[in-house]
């Protein structure tokens, strides 16, 4: 067989039988992308929701607690961070003067963020059609309440955007996106209304 032939043959056989690992799951993509229409910050919606896209699919309940849990994931990561900058008193990386008593009270912060949203994901595990409309305004307060904590963190540091601050404020601010997205989330849910918990 001449050269050319082998190659042609070779790769013919390939497209055939490998699968293509480069492919994305079209109804996957399009399931988050749905979701995440309704959000402020979409790319990022995008990419910390798509592994639920095979379970949540159309389902406005589940896009809500997947948004949440994502939030807290992300909240958890960072309040570790922020516990760990505040330990940190005589390193070369610790935090001086006003910034360290904003650091302080961003600890305390986000302990009552992380509360408000594992409150929040509770209920939203356990809906049901009769309290649907109070449980989904009970966790709408809840995770509002934890975006103010949020940005009451970030206002600390407001022009204090040292060499040492800005990846804090840079994480935290992360956390307000996601948090962010889950109230939209959560608001796409109240507006789909008890109906939606008969479907899954």
């Amino acid at each position: 067989m001449a050269r050319g032939n082998y190659s042609i043959v070779l790769l013919a056989w390939l497209i055939t039988f490998l699968p293509s690992r480069a492919s994305p799951n079209p109804n996957g993509d399009g399931y988050v992308r749905d979701a995440c229409s309704v959000t402020r910050y979409r790319d990022l919606c995008v990419r910390s929701l798509s592994p639920f896209s095979s379970t949540a699919k159309h389902n406005p309940s589940k896009w809500a607690r997947a948004g949440v849990s994502v939030a807290i994931g992300e909240a958890k990561r960072v309040a570790r961070y922020l516990a760990t900058l505040k330990r940190n008193r005589n390193g070369s990386g610790r935090i001086r003067g006003r910034n360290r008593i904003a650091l302080s009270d961003c600890v305390e912060c986000f302990q009552d963020t992380l509360d408000n949203l594992h409150r929040s994901l509770y209920v939203l595990r356990k809906l049901s059609v009769r309290d649907f409309g109070s449980q989904v305004e009970d966790v709408a307060t809840w995770v509002s309440a934890a975006l103010t904590d949020e940005d009451t963190c970030l206002d600390g540091f407001d022009e204090e955007t040292g060499k040492r601050v800005k990846p804090l404020i840079n994480r935290v601010s992360n956390v307000t996106y996601m948090t962010s997205n889950a109230l939209a989330l959560i608001n796409k849910l109240a507006t789909a209304g008890p109906e939606c918990l008969k479907n899954g």
